[in-house]
């Protein structure tokens, strides 16, 4: 398992094998998954009030929403996961 931390915002980490989906939270099944995540008390909300630009969807079944655009968490997942090269 990746035992990698991924920054999803505000100082709040996730490990990264934990991480199933990064999503948009616009459309409706994304609406729809966030309502009942919080109806059943697995949502995480970090977004200190922000508006949330993404929907990350754990293994364990819970949903995180996040500040942080999908691109910027998607580059920070792949970021720590391509080859470390020479003298780095």
């Amino acid at each position: 398992m990746d035992r990698r931390l991924i920054n999803i915002g505000f100082g709040n980490m996730v490990a990264a094998g934990r991480i199933l989906a990064v999503v948009n939270p616009k459309s409706s099944p994304m609406k729809k998954l966030k309502d009942e995540a919080r109806q059943e008390k697995r949502l995480i909300d970090v977004t200190e009030g922000r508006r949330t630009r993404a929907i990350i969807i754990l293994d364990s079944n819970h949903v995180i929403l996040s500040a942080v655009n999908p691109e910027t968490l998607t580059q920070r997942f792949t970021a720590g996961s391509e080859p470390a090269g020479e003298g780095a």
